[in-house]
């Protein structure tokens, strides 16, 4: 199987148990895990479950001999992409990979969208976050002023200040950012 998914383009890395694997990997690592699923010391559902009790979140393909509904099933609950039943089909088992890893790159390319968002709103004011929480109920900058306290010039600064801060173009695109953010960090303004 190395060597076929090697022709295929793939690198390869074959381990000679599943601890020496858990030994290997490290929480940032990306790729995809094709295990058995009756292996010596562990099975493929506890190699699962030991990756992520290490904060492993590579997409895991299990293989097996014996397949059958509840296997299935329990291997889906844990995370397996995919449970092939032996013999399979190098092309299917190469259209798995593929799909875990395109899956795997766009999970990776969201979470790095969601920490810029989150770095950017970090960045954010007291007040710019209590202006942000106004906006985002849909008040006007002269209701946001009136809540505040402050005057609606001031507001103006603030919202264009956190405008320029998260890279938002247009309020629309702000609150869509602002999705990201953890609900109790955008309150804020009173009611």
């Amino acid at each position: 199987m190395g060597l076929f998914l090697t022709t295929e383009g793939f690198s390869v890395r074959r381990h000679a148990s599943a601890r020496s694997l858990l030994e290997s990997l490290k929480e940032e690592e990306s790729g995809c895990v094709v295990t058995d699923m009756r292996m010596p010391e562990m099975t493929g559902l506890e190699l699962i479950q030991a990756m992520k009790a290490q904060g492993v979140s590579m997409p895991v393909i299990l293989v097996t001999a014996y397949a059958d509904v509840p296997l299935a099933v329990q291997a889906m609950k844990l995370g397996a992409v995919e449970l092939l039943e032996k013999p399979f089909d190098y092309e299917a088992l190469l259209r798995t990979i593929r799909e875990a890893l395109q899956q795997t790159h766009a999970d990776e390319e969201r979470r790095a969208k969601t920490q810029s968002i989150l770095k950017r709103f970090a960045t954010l004011t007291k007040r710019e976050k209590e202006v942000l929480a106004g906006l985002l109920k849909g008040r006007s900058n002269k209701l946001i002023a009136h809540d505040l306290g402050i005057s609606m010039r001031t507001v103006e600064v603030h919202r264009g200040t956190l405008m320029m801060k998260m890279d938002a173009k247009s309020l629309p695109e702000l609150v869509q950012l602002a999705l990201v953010v953890p609900p109790e960090e955008l309150s804020g303004a009173p009611d």
